[in-house]
């Protein structure tokens, strides 16, 4: 029996080996006649078993030949590509002005007529030194850079105008010269045929991840100029609310500043002349006094070391602050927990936490694909573990209110809508009325802590001078009592 089917099974694998590709043939026809020669030769049953092994092990030796082979290829294909080089060039624009700017690019040639394209007279092109500065240091846009581009850039697209020559306007509009650059290189992108969301990514950290990832997704559904004014408005509100929080507190830092100069002043200058005259006239230096003058000497003796104290201290507590999670997670928990402070934080980061969330679920994004972007958006730890429990309980088919319930960090107002959101099928709507209703209570409290901070600082000041005069004014009383 086991001889009349061995023809059987030379036809089998012949007829599988030709379904194969070309280059597996050889091998397995080679394998396969030296199996069946075996098995007519021997005629056992454990021969089909061996012969079995033999064909597995010949099809992954070809396999990883073959894989070998496409990988080295595509090494070649890498190497073999010609690498980009960073060039210098100076170009004129439509307008007469020289403009003088830093480009990469495979060769000179193609960097030079890129430039011609983009309506440059170019002068030169010349490879970049290694002392020379790349003007794309930097060229981050920031969100009142970002409201007026997206703002230009839907008129434009609205208005007809291509994607391509949108993008050249806004270039050639930029003051800034490395934002310039960045533009430009979206423009080379976008001719290769990238998509506007590839270009932009390609920039690194220069477009926020959140804008990237909204025109992602408006190029699948094909509603670009939508998605730009609803990102338009969000920095414009961001822009705001940072507006307001640095015009709140500009007034007491400037108003520390000075008192701490003048307080300065007064130790250093004035107050070493009344000592001097105290112990001329042997007055009695109460202990207020003798504190005060041991501060002046202090500062006025070892002056050098204090400033590169306090340099050091801020250059560390900021390095830790930026590359220490833990570090930087206590420190927001500190803050948090401030009075007035703690809400201004919350309200915030809730403000921007719903205002995002709902931008995303309204333009049809995943609510896993949100969280994971929500996530590299905010740099509060607190929030971040939050938003992580959620995704972790998403993973396992639970709402997403079940990680904000009971948090301390999320009011609970907020929870009770998103609840809410989550019954009616309404999400989306619910976190935009969460935000809305969150930026208004967001200003409200900025205004109360100017008010709040404004009262203290007088308090602060009044107590240090008092305490300032009270030294000089106490031995003065010594001084009369002596010359009367």
């Amino acid at each position: 029996m086991e001889i009349i089917a061995m023809p059987f099974i030379f036809i089998y694998h012949v007829v599988h080996y030709i379904l194969l590709s070309p280059k597996r043939i050889l091998s397995y026809a080679y394998t396969g006649v030296l199996s069946v020669i075996d098995k007519l030769s021997k005629g056992k049953v454990t021969a089909v078993k061996e012969e079995r092994a033999k064909e597995e092990e010949a099809i992954l030796e070809v396999e990883s030949m073959m894989n070998a082979t496409k990988i080295s290829s595509k090494e070649k294909l890498v190497i073999d590509k010609e690498p980009l080089v960073s060039f210098r060039y100076k170009v004129r624009g439509s307008s007469g002005k020289i403009i003088n700017g830093t480009f990469e690019g495979p060769s000179v040639d193609e960097v030079r007529i890129f430039l011609q394209n983009e309506g440059y007279e170019v002068l030169e092109v010349v490879p970049r030194k290694f002392y020379d500065i790349d003007i794309n240091i930097g060229g981050r846009f920031t969100a009142a850079d970002l409201s007026f581009s997206i703002t230009q850039l839907s008129t434009y697209l609205k208005a007809g105008i291509s994607l391509i020559d949108s993008v050249r306007i806004l270039e050639k509009q930029s003051s800034k010269p490395e934002q310039r650059k960045v533009y430009q290189k979206v423009v080379y992108e976008l001719l290769k045929g990238q998509d506007l969301s590839v270009a932009m990514e390609k920039q690194g950290d220069k477009f926020p991840t959140l804008l990237v990832n909204m025109i992602k997704t408006a190029e699948l559904t094909g509603d670009l100029t939508s998605v730009l004014d609803d990102m338009a408005e969000y920095y414009t509100s961001k822009e705001e609310t940072r507006k307001q929080m640095v015009s709140a507190m500009t007034y007491p830092i400037i108003v520390l500043c000075i008192a701490i100069g003048v307080i300065i002043f007064i130790l250093v200058s004035i107050v070493p002349s009344f000592v001097e005259m105290y112990e001329d006239n042997d007055a009695e230096i109460p202990a207020i006094t003798t504190f005060v003058m041991n501060t002046s000497d202090f500062i006025v003796n070892y002056y050098i070391f204090i400033f590169i104290g306090v340099a050091i201290f801020i250059g560390v507590f900021v390095y830790f602050y930026k590359k220490n999670r833990g570090f930087r997670k206590n420190v927001q928990l500190v803050l948090m927990h401030l009075p007035v402070f703690s809400q201004i934080i919350i309200y915030n980061e809730v403000y921007n936490f719903t205002k995002t969330f709902s931008s995303l679920l309204n333009h049809g994004v995943f609510i896993t694909d949100s969280m994971e972007v929500l996530s590299k958006i905010t740099n509060n730890e607190i929030y971040k573990e939050l938003i992580a429990k959620t995704i972790i309980n998403l993973n396992k088919g639970a709402n997403i209110s079940e990680s904000f319930k009971g948090s301390w960090a999320f009011p609970v107002a907020a929870y009770e809508m998103i609840v809410t959101g989550e019954k009616t099928g309404q999400l989306g709507l619910m976190m935009e009325k969460v935000a809305n209703y969150y930026q208004v209570l967001h200003k409200a409290i900025v205004k109360q802590m100017q008010s709040f901070i404004e009262p203290i600082m007088i308090a602060l000041l009044a107590l240090i001078v008092g305490t300032i005069l009270l030294s000089i004014v106490v031995p003065m009383f010594d001084i009369y009592g002596k010359i009367q």
